[in-house]
């Protein structure tokens, strides 16, 4: 990789395409339609610029094997992308981290699913706010591995997010900070459960009592985790990961409280749902 195609790679590529780059290497792998969701308005201008990207050599893609049909393009920083943002950062590819190996090896790891799902969640978060002009926002997206960095010796989120909602014109909008679960339903629940006991640990070290929300596969697994986390120590809640097709995701009304009663609620609204229950 020459400094000369470093430097002409750094001048085409736009703003977008940057945060396209920067996203991906944070969260490792990141889906065509997840693309699309965040930078795109349709699915034939995200194709045609993930093509150049990856002709300039600043993205790779793979295909995960699916037992019918074909499996959509799953995208990784590409070796002269790598370059790029080192740059940007005032490092070298090495102190960055990356080695091309390393990034596609996300393609044979059994946690591809799992990665996968943790940032649809996140992705669907913010092209929810994306389509709203009334300030709500994801302003935090942390992956695994800062929380790790940040909280690992206790808890092991799968992710740590900030929402923004705004609500009325004349109220300021609603802010919550949240643990990620993301549930594949492959672990035995009480080994699901048994990982409140490291937030419990934290909140306790210091004073740190951020929900905990378990976005769950079926109703059925839902329904079971509840009875086996009982009353936790800590701040939780649970929902059943809704279709693509659901309008708000999980910004919307799915939201079940451990230990609050009343129906459903929305994301933000979790941030007072707790108040009473001290």
């Amino acid at each position: 990789m020459t400094a000369a195609l470093i430097a002409d790679l750094a001048h085409r590529l736009t703003a977008r395409d940057r945060a396209i780059l920067s996203l991906v290497w944070e969260h490792r792998v990141l889906t065509s339609d997840q693309i699309t969701a965040l930078f795109f308005r349709t699915t034939v201008r995200t194709h045609q610029r993930l093509r150049q990207l990856h002709e300039l050599h600043a993205l790779s893609h793979f295909r995960p094997w699916v037992p019918a049909g074909t499996a959509a393009k799953h995208w990784v920083l590409g070796p002269a992308g790598a370059h790029v943002l080192a740059v940007e950062q005032g490092v070298n590819v090495r102190e960055l981290g990356y080695r091309h190996e390393t990034a596609l090896g996300i393609a044979v790891s059994p946690r591809l699913g799992h990665q996968v799902g943790v940032n649809d969640f996140f992705v669907r978060l913010r092209a929810h706010a994306r389509h709203r002009d009334d300030g709500t926002r994801l302003t935090r997206w942390w992956p695994e591995r800062r929380c790790v960095a940040e909280w690992g010796d206790h808890a092991r989120p799968d992710a740590f997010g900030r929402w923004r909602e705004a609500s009325r014109p004349t109220s300021p909008p609603t802010e919550i900070d949240f643990f990620l679960e993301h549930d594949t339903g492959t672990e035995r629940l009480a080994r699901v459960a048994a990982k409140l006991n490291g937030y419990a640990a934290l909140a306790s070290e210091t004073g740190i009592t951020t929900p905990i929300l378990f976005w769950l596969p079926s109703p059925a697994r839902e329904a079971n985790l509840r009875k086996v986390i009982g009353i936790p120590k800590v701040p939780v809640a649970t929902a059943v990961q809704t279709p693509r097709t659901a309008p708000e995701g999980p910004a919307g009304n799915v939201w079940l409280p451990v230990g609050a009663t009343g129906p459903r609620q929305r994301l933000a609204a979790l941030a007072h749902a707790w108040e009473f229950t001290t």
